[in-house]
Formats: structure tokens, sequence, C-alpha cells
């Protein structure tokens, strides 16, 4: 493999043109707007190597209605997008078993287990390693009633090899003084890693895969150009650009590009939010997981990072504010004593396919086109190994994996 455009520069992206550099290609990163100017940018910052269960757990389709009448659950839905919604809503509320759960762990877990490994090794040597540290992930809980009623989720962990230690309020007010009287319980998964920076850190590999000989594009794709079943070049709004192989790596953007493909993938945009606090009183000890609300507390440089949720909008919806809400009320209650200087808002996109399980390999409707997007919520945590596990693919190497877990084409994608 002589020539490699990847799209996308966010950190699958990034990971993939770093590893295929390594290998000795030639790559250039094509992005509409730059490095981490997406979900690489804003997500929680977590290497969160125990995130093995999906959103869709048994009991899902009996809670959600509730949950979406409920200020106080941090499910939202765009009323006006649900007819664009329903195509795919059932065929993702269908894998709410704990069959479906268990292959999802099970494809997840390779991806997932060595996060914080996998990205001390694609950062080495690069200047990113200064943004990475090690780190237990805790899920704090309102009671110890609470955490059992999460039961299913922690077999499913312990399954894979996953190991906590659990707190009652008292241990745990010794190991984090940082929070007040409304987490009761909490079980602390060591092993585990934070980026004190994630867009820092995705812009810093990036500004060495450029400076190590690798080109970066700032241009908007356009179209797939195709000579005998095989991917020859891709067009952008200002040029053509010739390439033994392409990667699809846009996250929630990639179901519009493989359309010119003729396929259909079943994804759709799980919108995240964070909101984030300069020079707060208060800082949690750990990256955090606030399990009644479904959102993460991350120290960070400077600031704490709030972020998560889930809500239903599409990708040209604008922001909403009842997310916003929904996490400056959780944060009066869990630190009421808290003040800072200065707070920020995001939102982004997460790629949520119908099975909630990555899409990395090869199209096979064009040689050559290889794609790696739909980590859902785990896609900083599995960035490194996906971008890794693409270079082997394309360089025609193994990759120690089952990759029919991955496939594209496990779903019928013919528009």
């Amino acid at each position: 493999m002589k020539n490699v455009v990847v799209i996308g520069a966010g950190i699958v992206g990034v990971s993939t043109a770093i590893w295929l550099q390594r290998k000795g290609v030639d790559v250039v990163l094509l992005d509409k707007k730059g490095p981490a100017s997406g979900t690489s940018y804003g997500n929680a910052g977590v290497l969160a190597a125990a995130s093995v269960v999906p959103v869709t757990v048994p009991g899902l389709i009996g809670k959600a209605p509730v949950m979406l009448f409920d200020k106080r659950q941090p499910l939202f839905l765009n009323w006006t997008y649900l007819p664009r919604l329903l195509p795919w809503l059932p065929r993702y509320l269908a894998h709410c078993n704990p069959k479906q759960v268990n292959r999802i762990a099970t494809a997840l877990a390779p991806i997932l287990r060595d996060c914080l490994a996998d990205h001390r090794a694609l950062s080495k040597g690069t200047g990113a390693e200064k943004y990475i540290s090690p780190a237990d992930y805790v899920y704090a809980y309102k009671s110890k009633d609470h955490f059992d009623k999460d039961i299913f989720a922690w077999d499913v962990r312990q399954q894979h090899g996953f190991e906590w230690t659990e707190h009652d309020a008292e241990s745990y007010r010794r190991y984090d003084p940082a929070f007040g009287k409304e987490v009761g319980y909490a079980a602390c998964v060591h092993n585990h890693g934070r980026i004190s920076d994630p867009g820092e850190y995705v812009k810093t590999l990036a500004a060495h895969f450029e400076n190590s000989g690798g080109q970066i594009v700032q241009a908007e794709f356009q179209d797939f150009v195709i000579r005998d079943k095989a991917v020859c070049a891709i067009t952008t709004t200002d040029s053509t650009i010739d390439c033994d192989a392409t990667v699809v790596a846009t996250g929630a953007w990639s179901k519009a590009l493989l359309r010119k493909l003729g396929l259909n993938i079943p994804m759709e945009s799980e919108r995240g939010y964070h909101i984030e606090l300069y020079e707060p009183t208060v800082m949690p000890a750990m990256p955090t997981m606030i399990a009644a609300g479904k959102f993460v507390m991350t120290p960070m440089e400077g600031r704490l990072r709030m972020a998560g949720m889930v809500e239903f909008a599409g990708l040209e919806a604008k922001a909403n504010k009842q997310p916003l809400e929904f996490l400056r009320r959780y944060l009066g209650e869990l630190m009421p004593d808290l003040s800072w200087t200065e707070s920020r808002e995001w939102l982004g996109h997460r790629p949520a396919p119908s099975d909630s399980v990555p899409l990395i390999g090869q199209l096979p409707v064009a040689r050559g086109v290889f794609v790696g997007f739909g980590h859902q919520h785990v896609g900083l945590s599995g960035g490194a190994k996906t971008g890794e596990v693409l270079s082997q693919l394309i360089c025609g190497e193994e990759t120690g994996l089952n990759m029919q877990m991955y496939s594209p084409m496990r779903f019928r994608l013919a528009l």
C-alpha cells in the first residue's frame, strides 16, 4: 500500500494516520474543519476500558417512555425528529436483552480492554503523552440499593475480567471528599485512564503526524472515484486526491458519505452535551460517572467537565437547553458549595449503529474503501486500538481479532 486518504481527523482518523505512517505509508488526513473539531474535542476524557455495557440493557424498553417525560432522567427526544428516527429505533431496541448485551460486550471488550496501554503506544514520541494519566473510573450511586439495581451491568463487566472496589458512604468520602450526601455508594474500577484535555491531545497527535511528513488537508469530502470496482481517488471541494485506499472515519457523518457508494448504514446521532467549569473550587479525585444522571464528571486542566446524556434529534437541530439545565441541576445537588469563574457549553454527536458495535473493516462494494466509526460512547477509549487495527487491515497484516464482529456487511446496506 502506497497512498491512503483518511477522511476524518478525530481520534480514530488521527490514530489510523499515525499507525499507517509508522508502517511507511504516505497518508493524507482530510477533514472539513481540522483535527479534533467534533466529538474528539468534547467527550468526557475517560479511557473507559470497562464501558463494554451498551445503552440497550434489559428493561430499557419499559423505562424509556417514562424517562422522556421526567426532567430528572438523562434521555431527551426532539419529537419533530421522531418520524425520521422510527426506521432505526426498533432495530436498536431489539438488542435490549441479555443475549444481545453479551454479544455487544464481547465485541467491545477487545477494542477497549487495554485502552490506556493503546493510547500510550499511540502517543509515544508525539508530545501528546503528557495528557494521559492512569486513573480509576468511579461509578457513583445514591445508595447500595441503587447499585444493586445495576447488578446486571456489573455481572457483564466481571465476566470480561474487570475488577473494582466498592465503597459505602463513609469509605467513599475518605476516597473522594468532593461529593456530598447525594453519593451513598460507589464502585471504583481500576486500571483505567484519563485524558486531561481531549481536544489538545488529538491536535497534538495530528501535529506530530504532519511534522513527520504527513499531509493534513482542510476541505470537504465530495465523492469516491471508483475504477474497476476499486477506489483510485477521492474528490474534495478543492481538488482530486489519488489513493490506493481510503478510510471513512467521520463518526456520525459517515452514514452520509457512504450513501455515495449506495449504502445505507442503520445509524443515528446520539447527541451528547458537556458543561465546563473553569477554576472550580472543588474537583473530583477521579473521573466519576454519576449513575443516576448518566453523565461523567472529569477533572481536566484548569477545569471540570461534565459530559454525557442521550438526546435523539439528528445532526442538524440546534442545541437543546434542557440537557444543560439537567446538568446544572444535578451539579447543585452533588456539589452545593462549588463555585467557578467561567462556564462553557458544548453539543456533540456520537455515532450510534443499531447494534451498538463499531463498523471496522473493508467494504466489498469497492476495494480499498475501509471504515472505522460507530463507537457510540467509547470513541476516545477505542480510537487508538481501532486506528491500529485499520492500519493492519490496510497493510494486509493479522489483527488478532475476530473481525467478523465489526464487519460493516453484517447489515443489509443497499439503498
